[in-house]
């Protein structure tokens, strides 16, 4: 049964009942459950934990993989990739978090927000929020003798932020080159150009990647779109 928002949309959605009519949250989840069709809130997450789109996307993705996230902002993209790398250690990867974006209170707050215990998340992902992040240093943080790299980069456009960074395209292959060897899975986060929200298309696709830096696109064996709580994955053939 697909749920009419993301789980933290509802949870965000119970905890605001709460506020306005005074019942207690487990009462105000149960009753947006029963909203969406389920006997009770465990009900629900029951049936989420089994289905989330975070597996569908994570057994797709296979060692040596380049694959692009890409989102409209506050469509999920991030909190996607989240549970990405906090499900890493279940599939015999070791999780890494790079982001030029969040700082570490942002993450605990997703996390928050995902129902993901952020101090257990500590235990098992190796987050970096360095503004040095670019490939070069990406890979040299990577601990080459435990297991396989399951790697998400927070974001694409801004890997070449730095003047003194090479430019993007030349980054991507050398991560490319690194998923390969190395058995890797790498995960770009991806912003989606502003024209598609004029665009009568319910879901972006590859021309709607925003790119104020030419890079070969073809170097993602895979591609994960998201808008309005649906989610379209690609391949190329």
């Amino acid at each position: 049964m697909r749920l009419s928002s993301p789980i933290y949309t509802l949870k965000r959605e119970a905890k605001l009942l709460t506020r306005s009519t005074e019942i207690k949250l487990h009462q105000a989840l149960d009753q947006i459950a029963k909203r969406e069709g389920f006997q009770d809130w465990g009900h629900l997450a029951s049936s989420y934990a089994k289905n989330t789109p975070s597996k569908a996307v994570l057994q797709q993705l296979d060692a040596g993989d380049m694959a692009l996230i890409a989102a409209r902002p506050g469509h999920g993209k991030t909190l996607l990739g989240l549970e990405l790398v906090a499900m890493a250690e279940k599939s015999n990867r070791t999780g890494y978090f790079f982001t030029l974006s969040d700082t570490v209170l942002d993450i605990r707050n997703r996390l928050d927000k995902l129902g993901i215990d952020p101090d257990q998340f500590d235990q098992t992902v190796t987050i970096d929020t360095s503004d040095d992040i670019c490939a070069d240093h990406i890979i040299s943080r990577i601990d080459n003798t435990a297991k396989p790299a399951l790697i998400l980069v927070d974001y694409l456009q801004l890997l070449d932020q730095k003047r003194s960074n090479p430019p993007l395209e030349v980054q991507i292959r050398k991560l490319k080159a690194f998923a390969v060897a190395q058995r890797a899975s790498v995960i770009l986060l991806s912003q989606i150009d502003r024209r598609f929200d004029l665009s009568v298309n319910g879901m972006p696709g590859m021309d709607d990647i925003r790119l104020p830096n030419n890079v070969d696109l073809s170097l993602f064996s895979k591609r994960c779109f998201l808008h309005d709580g649906k989610i379209q994955i690609e391949q190329t053939a």
